[in-house]
């Protein structure tokens, strides 16, 4: 594993902490957007941008949705923005499959909350890296993931694994993560880990704490495997590309 530097603690409380890297290439096989595609590279981490009571209240929300559904294996995953929600080894549509009780299962306040948070780190994203936040858009995936220590069913569930987000998604410019549970309290493992050349860099999850980081290779990054208890988090992606936009999602 090398040596591994952590970045933020779980007991920190962190204003505003941030590393700049130089960025990768990759951002040259897309169209650039001036005003917005990285030219600045980095990852911060903030425990100053969304309350733990917040987390608390959202982490509800994942609550109350994966308690529909769930996979089989490690990992469950729901997108309020597309409906998709994890059942057993494979996905449904939220929205289709269970028609209008979803309104007996999220609120208006839960969906104002949702994109609330998601505008106050679409903010603290573009002030950090120099952007407009109106040059950002929202993409897709934007998820919740519930892990705990099941083993994995199908490779959905194989979180694991190193991997870069440009790489995976073409669309993501930025990558965020609001953790909603507590390491070494709520879970042990799920560790967010950068691979450096030199070393690792890990952040340990705090609820509340947000991670965001440019989505090239100079971020290559893996999830611990959560070995016991119940890690929540939810995934926020941006992309420059207008294109590659998606909206809040609704209650319909």
């Amino acid at each position: 594993e090398g040596v591994t530097e952590v970045l933020a603690h779980r007991n920190d409380n962190l204003q505003d902490k941030f590393m700049e890297i130089p960025c990768s290439e990759d951002y040259d096989s897309h169209k650039r957007f001036a005003g917005c595609t990285p030219r600045k590279c980095g990852r911060g981490v903030t425990d100053a941008v969304i309350t733990r009571e917040e987390a608390e209240r959202i982490r509800r929300i994942a609550e109350r949705g994966l308690s529909l559904g769930g996979s089989d294996g490690g990992a469950s995953i729901l997108d309020l923005h597309s409906g998709a929600l994890s059942l057993g080894k494979h996905f449904v549509n939220l929205y289709r499959y269970f028609g209008d009780k979803i309104h007996d299962i999220f609120t208006e306040e839960d969906f104002a909350l949702y994109r609330d948070v998601r505008q106050r780190i679409q903010q603290r994203i573009a002030q950090v890296f120099g952007i407009s936040s109106s040059a950002m858009y929202l993409t897709k995936p934007t998820f919740f993931s519930r892990m705990n220590s099941t083993g994995a069913k199908t490779t959905h569930d194989e979180y694991w694994h190193p991997h870069v987000d440009k790489v995976t998604y073409g669309s993501f410019d930025y990558t965020s993560l609001l953790y909603l549970s507590d390491y070494s309290k709520d879970f042990g493992g799920g560790r967010f880990v950068f691979m450096d050349a030199d070393s690792n860099r890990t952040v340990e999850p705090r609820a509340g704490r947000v991670s965001f980081f440019t989505s090239g290779s100079e971020n290559l990054h893996r999830v611990e495997k959560v070995r016991w208890g119940t890690r929540f988090a939810i995934t926020i992606s941006f992309s420059c590309d207008p294109a590659h936009g998606i909206g809040d999602p609704l209650l319909g």
